[in-house]
């Protein structure tokens, strides 16, 4: 006899009524996946009043969470933000049932204890909707790569900006107006803050750490830096350097610890983060032994990600049938966060100079003075005795480039640095 599993379902956006769509009209393939009827028994909602669409039944709408958590086996959460969502989690795992959600700023910031509750009562917290749309990264990292040590994840996880970066680069507009045109396309909030600003990366920047090395990180642990800075001159700049901006997660293991860390990036044309266009996301990983693979796909809308919360649902169902949870599993001992500052980079400037002679070579002694060595120099006149000094650096610590640009600054041939931007890959 097949047994029946039914489903809570907390939220009915885009998303909630895409997963709604795929658990009635797919269930006979995700029964014979899951080994399961998935039971869709309750669709959590905060205006009960509105239309959800053909498929979720008027019978099973409901404001009231705890009654359709404490009847289900299987809790979608959908509903974002840290609550009332926590609290539904919380009841859910407390009660043995497994949780598939897409929330990352929940998980950003309480990951660690959601994962030692579910846990402790035998049940499921599972994500992968939570970092870059239906593309499957984080169930890799856990398991296809659990025999192996990752060492870097570097990617665009976020659509929106990079969206805004490409149609910068490709079409040489300011980032205003393509913000504008973003906004107008739904890509972005009516606050468009978390993406502009780089936190939502930084949320899914923990949750990639937290997987790719097997300890808890929090996004206050993540060094964050926005797109707001940047300018279609840098964008022109990187052009002429055959290099393209993007906004980059990029999570890193040494010896010491973990380095975490969101900011817009110089990466050449040739590397393959550079062709990843539009609202598209890319996540590349390396490992000792894998080497380099790269993941790529669609970062956000509603299918896309129903997607990944349904892969996250059938693996759940099968784990309950089968007896036996896959908790998260996270080291004994907790790995250190390391300050932004030990960060191993390269930084291209943009400075206002003096156009006179001497200027190029006070510069250059700052820069050997604090041991930091220059990989490329270009100098574009200006008008009025003024001149742009473009100048891409050799890898240094974070710290002592710091310490640099802030001599450089000081010298009176130095009128402004216009722009710092790092440079990663080749």
């Amino acid at each position: 006899m097949t047994s029946t599993l039914k489903v809570a379902l907390l939220g009915a956006g885009t998303v909630g009524a895409e997963v709604a769509r795929i658990l009635t009209q797919d269930a006979a393939q995700l029964q014979a996946r899951s080994g399961a009827v998935l039971e869709l028994s309750a669709v959590v909602v905060r205006d009960t009043a509105a239309d959800r669409g053909p498929h979720i039944p008027r019978e099973l709408i409901s404001s009231d969470a705890e009654a359709a958590i404490d009847g289900a086996d299987l809790v979608i959460e959908l509903m974002g933000g840290l609550e009332p969502a926590s609290t539904y989690i919380r009841r859910a795992l407390s009660r043995g049932a497994s949780v598939a959600t897409g929330n990352k700023a929940l998980l950003a910031e309480q990951g660690p204890e959601l994962f030692a509750l579910a846990a402790e009562n035998g049940a499921e917290l599972s994500f992968e909707a939570a970092v870059a749309g239906a593309i499957p990264i984080l169930r890799p990292l856990a398991e296809s790569l659990a025999g192996d040590t990752v060492t870097k994840v570097m990617g665009i996880v976020n659509g929106s900006t990079n969206f805004i970066l490409d149609k910068m680069d490709r079409e040489g507009a300011d980032l205003e107006a393509v913000m504008a045109e973003a906004s107008a396309l739904g890509y972005l909030e009516a606050d468009p803050s978390a993406d502009v600003e780089g936190h939502d990366a930084a949320a899914k920047a923990a949750l990639l750490a937290t997987l790719a090395f097997g300890s808890g990180f929090s996004i206050d642990q993540v060094h964050t830096e926005g797109i707001t800075a940047v300018t279609a001159a840098d964008v022109e700049a990187a052009r002429a350097a055959d290099q393209v901006i993007k906004l980059l997660a990029v999570v890193e293991r040494s010896e010491a610890g973990v380095l975490m860390r969101v900011h817009p990036t110089l990466i050449s044309r040739e590397h393959p983060l550079a062709a990843v266009h539009g609202a598209f996301n890319a996540v590349f990983v390396e490992a000792q032994n894998a080497g380099e693979l790269m993941f790529y796909g669609p970062g956000a809308g509603g299918a896309p990600t129903a997607s990944a919360v349904m892969g996250d649902l059938v693996m759940a169902a099968r784990h309950r049938l089968a007896g036996s949870a896959e908790p998260t599993r996270l080291a004994a001992e907790p790995i250190a966060a390391l300050p932004v500052q030990d960060a191993i980079t390269r930084y291209a400037l943009a400075l206002d100079v003096a156009d006179a002679p001497g200027v190029l070579a006070r510069i250059a002694q700052v820069f050997a003075d604090h041991g930091v060595s220059i990989e490329a120099m270009r100098q574009n006149g200006h008008l009025d005795g003024a001149a742009e000094l473009r100048i891409i650096t050799h890898a240094g610590t974070q710290r002592a480039l710091d310490a640099t640009v802030a001599a450089v600054n000081e010298l009176d041939v130095v009128t402004g640095i216009t722009s710092v931007m790092r440079v990663e890959g080749n």
